[in-house]
């Protein structure tokens, strides 16, 4: 197995363990690299949620501007924003949901980096190459995801209060809002990692482009469908406004493995992807460049 490489002799100061001829690292060994590269990473969330709750309330006053611009956010008290509290515990549950998710945003470089280098000693030289482009790209694509959920919550709460009769007051209580929102923010945010993901699998040798072009337009029909179940507001505006977005992303992924490919090809035969100790496949079959003896 990849993952449990050990570093090569020299290359860092350090030796493979007694009885390990191939260089491997012991489970063991692998395990208790797992172990604290997710105490770091649940450290560094606990701190991130620390910092939730000390800035609860211009994080709170941020989340909830979508819903209070609309109209029906002042009609219970005209002139102000009012969410309802219903429940006893309701409003320590905002508050933790709150924390937690600012400690997983401000906590994502660390963690993200906890995952590339619990992987990286099992990839080859171009694939940590390419790992480490990905994950620079990996929490911006996410907060442009969360972003996008953002500006459009207002519009989507619009469309599903709008059909409330006439003559009715609508008020949201504050848990219900908050779930609604969080929900749109991570499908988002997940949402826009998905080609990220893909463009990986073809880095790594284990989806080809001709593949993705060969299913193309099931793909696109599986966004769709996906925007269309995953959007917490089930109302066609949130549905296309993730949709299109990542038909965008997905056209951009193919284009890059399309010319990614192709660069291969002209290359002619790739060894990049073998390890250092691994030895290039021969041409074992005969040739008429040997002079006759």
């Amino acid at each position: 197995m990849a993952l449990l490489k050990w570093p090569k002799p020299g290359s860092n100061g350090s030796v493979s363990p007694e009885g390990s001829t191939e260089g491997r690292m012991p489970l063991m060994e692998h395990l208790r690299e797992l172990r604290n590269r997710l105490l770091i990473a649940l450290l560094g969330l606990v701190a991130g949620i620390v910092i939730g709750f000390v800035y609860f309330d211009p994080i709170w006053k941020f989340l909830e501007e979508p819903y209070c611009g609309l109209q029906q956010a002042q009609q219970l008290r005209p002139g102000q924003c009012t969410l309802l509290v219903l429940g006893v515990f309701d409003s320590f549950f905002v508050n933790l949901k709150v924390a937690a998710l600012c400690g997983l945003v401000v906590s994502s470089p660390l963690w993200l980096y906890q995952i590339w280098a619990f992987v990286t000693p099992g990839l080859y030289r171009n694939e940590k190459r390419y790992s480490m482009m990905f994950m620079g790209l990996a929490v911006p694509l996410f907060l442009l995801g969360a972003g996008l959920a953002y500006l459009v919550t207002d519009t989507g709460l619009a469309i599903l209060l709008s059909f409330a009769p006439t003559g009715t007051l609508t008020g949201l209580t504050i848990d219900e809002y908050l779930n609604y929102i969080l929900v749109m923010i991570v499908i988002f945010g997940v949402s826009f990692e998905l080609p990220l993901l893909m463009v990986f699998l073809n880095v790594i040798g284990v989806l080809p482009r001709a593949t993705v072009a060969k299913h193309r337009r099931m793909v696109i029909f599986i966004m769709f469908l996906f925007a269309a179940v995953a959007t917490p507001s089930t109302d066609p505006f949130s549905m296309i406004a993730l949709a299109i977005p990542m038909v965008v992303l997905f056209a951009l992924a193919e284009g890059f493995m399309y010319l990614r490919e192709k660069r291969s090809a002209s290359k002619g035969d790739d060894f990049s992807h073998l390890s250092d100790d691994e030895a290039s496949p021969l041409d074992l079959e005969a040739t008429d460049t040997d002079p006759p003896r």
